[in-house]
């Protein structure tokens, strides 16, 4: 098929490079406009950009798709710039701009969008981390035509993807991201031989995938450990979870923790016990074992080295 590919992150770009690998034409890639990066905020290519370049394929950036928005310009530019191509249709993966009307109506097939979650649930923004953070047994992608609605579009394709005990963000978007890139490419092949029936989402089971946020990051001692501790998968590496210790000026990350059964009457956020082991921590309910962590401007430590320069008050 002929395709327009919209994406910008390494979700989107592992996406890419299997529709390309499948023999797809790609004459244009749309991501968002270049970031600043590193120490020095170095303007930076998204992934797919990068990608795309790499390939020799035309790369458009537009701050907005609206025609009667900020950017009316860029947008028209974008429109003449799809008409002239034609898609057959336009695959979309964690590209971060809304398409207007238009756009879902200018490819032949429409738009097809690869959703990190297993439809309704987790709509959103960020569905890889709200999973874990719920302690959900499994998520998935999910290939849904868009129509204008936040995630509400009918389903295509849907495969399960487990989430273990021990799963934390990074390791489920690398497993979605490789999901996501052989199921579009047999979506297509599907649609393309008119075997895809479009199902309606069911209007039970819809939860919303929140946005991270930075404060988000701070783990509150007064919550159960079992919560904390899935907090700390769902937010590795990003924004990352932090905790207060005593004798320490900065909060320190988490990179690591688990729950232990048992009950402890100390004072939430109270250090119990500091070993090679692990630093338990009282909480709200049951106890948090810190087990990787890293202090303000230093290096990830596993526990038994964290705890030789480091000791409670």
């Amino acid at each position: 098929m002929r395709l327009v590919f919209a994406g910008t992150p390494e979700f989107a770009r592992i996406a890419f490079d299997a529709l390309r690998a499948a023999g797809h034409e790609i004459p244009l890639v749309m991501t968002q406009p270049d970031r600043p990066a590193g120490r020095g905020l170095k303007l930076t290519p998204s992934p797919v950009k990068q990608a795309a370049l790499d390939a020799g394929i035309e790369v458009a950036q537009p701050r907005s798709l609206r025609l009667d928005g900020r950017y009316p310009d860029e947008a028209e530019q974008a429109r003449a710039l799809l008409q002239s191509v034609a898609p057959d249709v336009m695959v979309v993966a964690a590209y971060g701009l809304i398409l207007p009307q238009w756009v879902l109506d200018l490819p032949r097939l429409g738009c097809l969008n690869i959703h990190a979650s297993l439809l309704p649930r987790w709509r959103g923004a960020a569905p890889i981390q709200r999973a874990i953070e719920a302690g959900d047994a499994q998520t998935g992608v999910t290939i849904m035509q868009m129509d204008q609605g936040l995630d509400t579009g009918d389903m295509l394709l849907e495969r399960i993807v487990p989430i273990g005990a021990d799963t934390n963000a990074a390791m489920l978007h690398d497993a979605l991201a490789q999901v996501g890139g052989e199921a579009i490419v047999e979506a297509l092949d599907a649609l393309a031989k008119g075997g895809l029936t479009p199902r309606k989402q069911p209007e039970a089971g819809v939860t919303y995938a929140a946005k991270l946020d930075k404060a988000e990051s701070a783990l509150d001692c007064a919550q159960p450990a079992e919560l904390l501790a899935r907090r700390v998968r769902a937010f590795n590496p990003v924004p990352g979870a932090s905790i207060r210790l005593p004798g320490l000026p900065d909060p320190v990350k988490v990179w690591r923790a688990q729950a232990l059964d048992g009950a402890s009457a100390a004072e939430p956020g109270s250090v119990l016990r500091a070993d090679g082991t692990g630093i338990d921590i009282a909480t709200g309910q049951g106890v948090l074992r810190l087990l990787e962590l890293q202090k303000a401007g230093g290096k990830r430590q596993p526990v038994d080295v964290f705890v030789r320069g480091w000791q409670p008050a």
